[in-house]
């Protein structure tokens, strides 16, 4: 099993920055998804600022939410002393 996230910010272009349990950083892009289905909801930027942790994965409140698996390997690894800026 992979590390779960621990914690989760929002970009303005649709990129999740996350903390996973394993203390590795990471950068997963949301843009892709946003002509599919459930997450079509997420090209508003509003609702997409308001993704949270649940049950160690990044969800938003209509339910939709991301595999942990596939937000650890597919996230672009970052060095933890890199500042992100929003």
């Amino acid at each position: 099993m992979n590390p779960r996230v621990s914690s989760v910010q929002t970009t303005d272009d649709y990129q999740l920055i996350l903390q996973f349990t394993d203390g590795k950083q990471g950068v997963y892009d949301c843009s892709p998804l946003l002509d599919f289905g459930v997450f079509k909801e997420l090209r508003n930027k509003q609702y997409f600022k308001q993704a949270s942790l649940e049950n160690g994965t990044v969800a938003w409140p209509h339910e939709q939410d991301i595999c942990p698996d596939t937000l650890y390997l597919d996230a672009i690894k970052i060095d933890n002393a890199v500042s992100v800026n929003n």
